[in-house]
């Protein structure tokens, strides 16, 4: 079966692949990766939106958005606050929750930006 997607012939740029090679080599790639894991996940996705839309929500609010149980919702905004994509801050006997920092929401909004593109060409 022939692709059309794939080079017919190999004919690497040394160049080109050395001088990416070394960029790639001084980046931590892992923890990047980490963060687009966290961020495939429908649930946690879903309230990185949230937090995106209003600056801070509480853990009753962010569980009633999402649908989930108030455990549940505390479960995935830790997960965000581990991987430095959100932070919270407790009031009285609440947990207010944001995003870490605009770098996270522009993470967010670029990526829903994206999926409309794509509804466009379709």
């Amino acid at each position: 079966m022939k692709h059309d997607d794939i080079c017919e012939v190999t004919c690497v740029d040394e160049v080109k692949v050395n001088r990416v090679k070394n960029s790639i080599q001084q980046k931590d790639t892992m923890s990047v990766a980490q963060i687009f894991k966290a961020l495939s996940d429908d649930t946690r996705i879903r309230i990185a939106f949230a937090l995106c839309e209003e600056d801070e929500l509480c853990v009753c609010d962010v569980a009633n958005i999402v649908g989930s149980t108030m455990a549940t919702a505390s479960h995935h905004l830790r997960h965000l606050k581990n991987l430095g994509l959100a932070k919270y801050q407790k009031r009285g006997k609440l947990v207010y929750y944001s995003l870490d920092d605009e770098h996270v929401r522009q993470l967010i909004q670029i990526a829903f930006a994206h999926q409309l593109e794509g509804k466009l060409h379709e």
